[in-house]
């Protein structure tokens, strides 16, 4: 990929190899329209790259926190059509790498190639879609990411099996985000002996893609225990969690410092 193709996931992982932060949200959550105040202020704070879900009515990977969320922000209208006109001015007011986070079934209904189109349009870098199969990317939805410099990020679980990972790797242009459990978001990262057999299993494979650990990082603990086995972490249903408080902008800051000193 020549730096002309490099969207801001491959530039940020180009330059930074180790302790990355992501962090998730809810767009529409707490508030309708505060999607572009939370990236912004998770950038100053220091975040390295984001991940803004999309709700969707049947949230089937997801934690009751992150239900929750998406649930309040379906209820307050939150859909594609809004988000999009949202981020309008991603660009004017965030640099940092952005990825768009939801279930398959809302972006067929809004067509996906202009969901891709929409996405680049507004400076999205990159998609995570849980419930997309492989080969359904393969063969139907690759070429319409790859013209719009999209990334697609794919989940490994500890169930996956090692072909597949490999698989996984040559389909991925910026970072495999690794799943600490097959089960749901939102459970506390238990470094059991048999999760760590499994990441270092997959650090063993040398893939060439980074990898990103997800699912239970919630402290300066399971962050940095997560980044002695991959490249970094995403901080999801805690974060979540923090925005059900009053003047949850003013304390991103310090929340961000909490996972990464």
């Amino acid at each position: 990929m020549d730096s002309k193709h490099m969207n801001r996931l491959n530039q940020l992982f180009a330059t930074k190899k180790n302790n990355l932060l992501s962090i998730y949200y809810t767009a529409g959550y707490p508030e309708l329209n505060t999607t572009l105040d939370i990236a912004e202020a998770l950038e100053k704070a220091g975040a390295d790259f984001l991940e803004v879900g999309f709700p969707y009515s049947d949230p089937v990977a997801d934690g009751p926190t992150i239900q929750n969320s998406s649930q309040q922000a379906l209820d307050k209208g939150m859909t594609l059509n809004v988000l999009f006109d949202q981020l309008k001015d991603l660009r004017q007011r965030v640099s940092i790498p952005i990825l768009l986070m939801g279930y398959i079934n809302p972006i067929v209904q809004y067509g996906i190639e202009r969901f891709c189109k929409q996405a680049a349009e507004v400076g999205v870098d990159g998609v995570i879609v849980p419930d997309l199969p492989m080969y359904e990317y393969e063969t139907i939805y690759a070429k319409h990411f790859q013209d719009n410099n999209l990334s697609n990020i794919f989940l490994v679980t500890p169930q996956t099996s090692p072909d597949r990972i490999r698989k996984i790797d040559e389909l991925s242009n910026s970072f495999i985000y690794l799943l600490s459990s097959s089960s749901i978001t939102g459970g506390s990262l238990n470094v059991s002996d048999v999760i760590e057999a499994y990441y270092t299993r997959v650090k063993a494979m040398n893939l060439k893609n980074p990898t990103i650990i997800g699912f239970g990082i919630s402290d300066n603990a399971t962050f940095n225990k997560a980044c002695q086995y991959a490249n970094g972490a995403i901080v999801g249903s805690k974060f979540v969690k923090l925005l059900e408080e009053d003047n949850y902008l003013e304390k991103i800051p310090e929340f961000v410092k909490n996972i990464r000193p």
